[in-house]
């Protein structure tokens, strides 16, 4: 175990990043610093069931700080779910939102602030259409404390929610959504189950692997992508198979955390494809993008063949020149995914082929593979969904 781990230490990136064993006791000295003083604890059940939220609450109450918890958050967040939570947030006059869980509960956070301080609809938000722009409001503050490794919605800028009149994952994403302060405290991930595990460091890495290979030109998030690919290639298995070792469990935190950092850069394909397969048959979104990054690797390979081998490097691929190892990576991700337990396909979770035409074209509604580095239409997707099943 590193020296890093064994510490509490502070980054800033913009986001102030609190991260080591034990750090999430600081939660109430965190919350004083932004003179708050009632917290809304957006959560879900299974973190509560967990027992990770009864010790925030205690800590928060012994530093006279009063608290709300709201645990109605599904897995794929729904925009009656951010509404319920905004009437809850001010009906108990809170003044600061405490995220504690994965990436539902973090956007949830994220988004009950915007719905407290900007107008309803949320759908003028979609990133799709540059509603962005429209978030110009100041936000209550928000201190987020994962509990998973994959996301890492703890440090991005992004909220994802479905929207009702849609039933379309839409993505909000504005700077000002990004968390005041993140905590990532390696003995909350302990309690996360072999297969979420997996499933949330496969999310962990299709994010590092995307924005590298996104388009556009920015050194910083590949530099974070990279690295953020290779403490996934060499902790994940250790995180699934022996979940207590908390050397793996916080490094796999680093990688999640990284992946969003990076994602600013931009997504690609691999999201568009996983986002509509939330919405219609609520397959966590981590595995969709398991299942479906090999077929976009070999996608994209003809058009970015120097970034595709150096991922595949990373992930421990054979090969001594650029193209067999560029061919060799979607093989890698294949092997990465079979050792730590996920199924081959979609069709091995349930995805009916009836319904793949119609995810094409949700799919092509997305606006992350307009950062893909090879252009998709209509149909390319339909035969990524194909090469998936």
């Amino acid at each position: 175990m590193s020296e890093s781990d064994q510490e509490v230490v502070a980054w800033s990136f913009p986001t102030r990043i609190l991260y080591g064993i034990g750090s999430a006791t600081r939660v109430a000295g965190e919350m004083q610093k932004l003179r708050a003083k009632r917290a809304f604890v957006v959560t879900d059940t299974g973190v509560v069931t967990a027992g990770l939220i009864e010790p925030i609450v205690e800590a928060l109450s012994a530093a006279g700080l009063e608290s709300t918890v709201f645990e109605g958050v599904s897995s794929n967040p729904l925009e009656t779910e951010v509404l319920a939570a905004k009437d809850a947030y001010q009906q108990a006059g809170c003044d600061l939102v405490l995220a504690v869980g994965g990436g539902s509960p973090l956007d949830v956070g994220k988004l009950v602030r915007l719905a407290t301080t900007h107008p309803l609809p949320l759908a003028q938000y979609d990133d799709a259409i540059g509603g962005g722009e429209r978030v110009v409001n100041p936000l209550p503050p928000m201190i987020a404390v994962p509990t998973t490794a994959g996301t890492g919605s703890e440090v991005g800028r992004s909220g994802v929610v479905t929207i009702q009149a849609t039933n379309k994952k839409t993505v909000i994403f504005a700077p000002s959504l990004m968390p005041t302060v993140a905590i990532l405290d390696p003995q909350l991930t302990v309690t996360l189950p072999p297969r979420a595990t997996a499933a949330t460091g496969m999310d962990a890495l299709t994010h590092c692997v995307e924005a590298y290979c996104a388009l556009g030109d920015h050194p910083m998030a590949d530099a974070i992508a990279l690295k953020g690919i290779s403490f996934v290639a060499r902790n994940l298995e250790t995180a699934v198979h022996d979940g207590k070792d908390l050397q793996a469990r916080g490094a796999m935190l680093k990688a999640a955390m990284m992946g969003a950092v990076a994602f600013q850069k931009g997504l690609g394909a691999c999201h568009a494809l996983a986002h509509p397969l939330g919405a219609e048959y609520g397959l966590h979104h981590g595995l969709a993008n398991a299942l479906c990054l090999p077929a976009v690797l070999d996608f994209n390979r003809s058009t970015i063949p120097g970034k595709i081998a150096r991922v595949a490097k990373l992930l421990g691929a054979r090969g001594q020149d650029e193209e067999t190892l560029a061919f060799e990576c979607a093989g890698a991700v294949r092997m990465l995914r079979k050792k730590v337990g996920l199924a081959d396909g979609l069709g091995a979770e349930g995805v009916p082929e009836e319904g793949l035409e119609k995810l094409a074209k949700l799919a092509y509604e997305d606006a992350s593979h307009r950062s893909n580095p090879r252009p998709c239409t209509v149909d390319d997707l339909l035969c990524l969904y194909k090469a998936s099943y």
